[in-house]
């Protein structure tokens, strides 16, 4: 794979044309929103242009900069008297509905229904305006079955959902090794099965398939399950990164308030600072987050490797982006996106700036 997740099926050639990648984000538990107005810092001080900023995220390892700003405060200290609320998503069309609909300003999303977002608006909907992570991306395999990776031809394994981030990904893979499979019934030299995440685990302890490619923490559980994994998506990208959650805004947002933009920008910088400079705090808090959301935090053994396996940084990763995009086309389950001025960094360039950082490139599909 050359320079490589939350969240709604591509059924058919015709449905794929009209709604392309529409599809999880990266880690899907089925479709409902949540709204969660639990920030830990309240609105105080001078107030933006906007007395609210609504805010979206999914309950996932791979949101934890969303998780742990949220749960820290560290967002809504940046926007003063402008209140932040949460709601969270378990899958990125519902996110993006909510996005087009206005019930949310701003999300932490995958790249794939950030691909389509834009797309199906023709370029009016949303902005990618930053990064937030990337990797958290396995082949998982029961090592009774498979153990190799040309044993994995012939055999059963899971993605997500048809269309999403990683079933493009293993797709791509798939082609590479010169095996055919039909990406629409996932039929051929490896049968490819769409699987839940929240039931993928049990699909595996059952035998009903031997493996899967799919995000964490669902890799994680797998491996608790027994599971061996055979492949690290993030190996197959140069400098092992690849995009796995962005931040998006509404267009119209954006042009109403910079400033507040710019606020939860300076806020998720200031967070992702604070989660590598603190990484067993900011585990404990993202899973702090995720315990208040379901009832039930991630125990160790899964909460430990998953999130070694994330990267967090403000660098969208763009020209990842556009390589996602490609395979999606090469699959034959995306016709070819225009996605120039996909991407609006200035505003986050400005804060990378105060903060004494790198900027980030646009891989030359930002605002011209």
């Amino acid at each position: 794979m050359s320079a490589a997740r939350p969240l709604t099926t591509l059924r058919t050639i015709a449905a794929i044309a009209a709604l392309p990648l529409l599809t999880l984000a990266a880690c899907g538990y089925g479709s409902e929103s949540k709204d969660n107005d639990t920030s830990k810092v309240a609105a105080e001080g001078k107030k933006l242009s906007a007395d609210t900023v609504r805010i979206g995220y999914f309950p996932n390892l791979t949101h934890a900069t969303a998780l742990v700003g949220d749960q820290e405060g560290l967002l809504q200290k940046e926007l003063g008297g402008t209140k932040a609320t949460y709601s969270q998503f378990n899958a990125g069309p519902a996110e993006i509905e909510a996005l087009n609909s206005g019930s949310i300003d701003i999300g932490w999303i995958g790249p794939s229904p950030a691909i389509n977002g834009y797309s199906t608006t023709d370029g009016k909907g949303l902005r990618i305006i930053g990064g937030s992570a990337s990797g958290g991306v396995k082949l998982v395999v029961n090592p009774d079955k498979v153990k190799s990776l040309k044993d994995v031809k012939g055999k059963k394994i899971a993605t997500p959902q048809l269309g999403n981030t990683q079933d493009v990904a293993f797709l791509n893979w798939i082609a590479e090794q010169g095996w055919k499979v039909d990406a629409q019934s996932g039929k051929g030299d490896v049968s490819v099965v769409r699987t839940d995440n929240k039931i993928t685990p049990d699909a595996y302890k059952s035998g009903s398939i031997d493996g899967a490619w799919v995000p964490e923490p669902t890799a994680s559980k797998l491996v608790a399950e027994g599971g061996k994994v055979l492949l690290d998506e993030a190996d197959l990208w140069p400098d092992k990164k690849f995009v796995i959650t962005n931040i998006i805004v509404s267009q119209k947002f954006l042009a109403a308030h910079p400033d507040v933009v710019q606020a939860v920008l300076r806020g998720s910088v200031k967070t992702n600072t604070w989660i590598n400079a603190n990484p067993d705090k900011a585990k404990a808090a993202a899973n702090a987050k995720l315990q208040e959301l379901s009832g039930k935090p991630l125990p160790a053994d899964v909460l430990d490797p998953a999130w070694k396996s994330i990267q967090f940084t403000d660098d969208p990763l763009a020209s990842t982006l556009n390589t996602e995009a490609d395979h999606a086309v090469k699959a034959g389950l995306l016709k070819k996106p225009k996605l120039d001025g996909i991407y609006d960094l200035a505003p986050l360039n400005k804060v990378l700036k105060a903060e004494g950082k790198s900027t980030v490139d646009d891989a030359g599909l930002g605002v011209k």
